[in-house]
């Protein structure tokens, strides 16, 4: 999976020596032996481990009583002391007064495992596609571990309530469309670069895995990022900490023809195997649609909340009322709505007019009742500069172009409302 990227950056799985390889996996076993579920170790409930480098994924079958979100947050805490980054659990419930099978004892842990050669992977290795359920429909596939008369029990999905914060990132906002072609991502880039002339920390992550733009719109097309310890160290562009899968292909030409799998995995690898900075805001720029990458971010990543970028438009704003419907199914708040294109002023005449429509941001956002964040214009300019790499917020040396105001007058009522969604740690504290 994901071969040329690997080849690409040059990533050898034979950083881990033989003495620390056999360290983690004594130490990761001592964690498992002595972590019980219902009284009993999870050792003799898991059906199968792999380890690469420092993520780990574990086949467990666990009692339909038990809380597998609670099992994941505490077994990722205990391993991460030992240097696990990351933890994967593909699970399978059984009903509690049925005995569980020891098909791999306890005592096996260390000879059940798969080699970090045995992998065909990125990165490291591509994180967490579920093997025994399917995390969006809750349809399951047999275990050759479960009882041919007992089906194994759908696992929930995960929810954003359930996850962490994450350590170094105080808000991540997705920007997103129901659709292409509404300028969702030279929105993305203004926005990104007003939240930092605000004087804050700002990351973006190109999340377009099909269609990547940043690398170019940013002006480090062609830049690829430094590798320390297994970790991407994002490009600087423009102040900005950027990644995007467009700075891991060879040209701009190079197709990402990878189905929903392969797409979503390199979404969460750019996302968790990334040394990012301490940043106050993580902009993402979405591909447009609700599909696999979409569900996936929503379950996987913390979102503090979501922007919605339409046209005035009919088609948009039914497309755009989709996204906005499935923000508010997987429990991501909607942060406001920007209505791109909002009206063309003739630069012969001076006349003015609503190319698209009329009305659609203020009537969406109405409807449900979220903030207009900003109405932007149709200006060839604000086209020509993200095409140079001088998106329209830094143009003119920084001081910005006639359109940047209204960039920065979307980023103001961004962080105006930004901090009752703020996403609380565990222990009390917030970022």
């Amino acid at each position: 999976m994901f071969n040329f990227i690997k080849k690409s950056l040059a990533i050898s799985d034979a950083a881990e020596t033989p003495e620390q390889k056999a360290r983690l996996d004594t130490a990761v076993d001592k964690v498992l032996l002595g972590y019980e579920v219902g009284g009993q170790s999870i050792a003799s409930m898991i059906t199968g481990l792999a380890r690469d480098g420092s993520i780990i994924t574990l086949d467990v079958r666990l009692p339909d009583d038990s809380d597998p979100e609670t099992i994941h947050r505490e077994l990722s805490q205990r391993l991460h002391g030992h240097g696990i980054k990351e933890v994967n659990l593909n699970v399978t419930l059984y009903k509690a007064n049925k005995p569980i099978s020891s098909a791999h004892p306890a005592s096996a842990l260390s000879e059940n495992r798969v080699s970090s050669k045995g992998h065909e992977s990125v990165l490291p290795k591509a994180p967490n596609l579920p093997k025994t359920t399917d995390a969006m429909s809750g349809a399951n596939q047999e275990s050759k571990h479960t009882d041919a008369n007992e089906p194994p029990i759908a696992k929930r999905a995960p929810t954003q309530a359930s996850l962490s914060p994450h350590p170094r990132i105080k808000h991540i906002i997705v920007v997103a469309s129901g659709k292409g072609g509404v300028g969702k991502s030279t929105t993305t880039v203004n926005i990104a670069l007003a939240l930092q002339k605000l004087g804050n920390r700002v990351g973006i992550l190109d999340a377009d895995i099909y269609g990547p733009s940043m690398p170019t719109m940013l002006g480090v097309a062609g830049v690829k990022p430094a590798l320390e310890n297994e970790q991407f160290v994002p490009i600087d562009a423009h102040g900005l900490a950027m990644l995007s899968i467009g700075s891991l292909l060879d040209g701009d030409n190079t197709p990402v023809a990878w189905r929903g799998p392969k797409a979503t995995g390199a979404l969460m690898q750019l996302f968790n195997q990334t040394n990012w900075p301490h940043l106050d805001y993580l902009v993402i720029d979405m591909p447009p649609g609700t599909g696999d990458i979409q569900l996936t971010l929503a379950q996987r990543i913390p979102v503090t909340g979501a922007v919605i970028v339409t046209t005035p438009q009919h088609i948009a704003l039914m497309d755009a009322q989709k996204g906005i419907e499935m923000f508010n199914k997987t429990n991501i708040p909607i942060l406001g709505v920007v209505e791109n294109m909002a009206l063309h002023t003739c630069s012969s005449c001076g006349h003015t007019e609503a190319i698209f429509g009329a009305g659609g941001g203020e009537s969406i956002a109405a409807e449900y009742q979220v903030p207009l964040l900003g109405q932007l214009p149709l200006a060839s300019a604000i086209r020509a500069q993200a095409d140079l790499g001088q998106p329209s917020v830094i143009a003119n040396e920084g001081k910005g172009d006639d359109y940047a105001q209204y960039y920065l007058s979307i980023a103001k009522n961004i962080e105006a409302n930004i901090a009752k969604f703020a996403k609380v740690r565990d222990d009390g504290r917030i970022f």
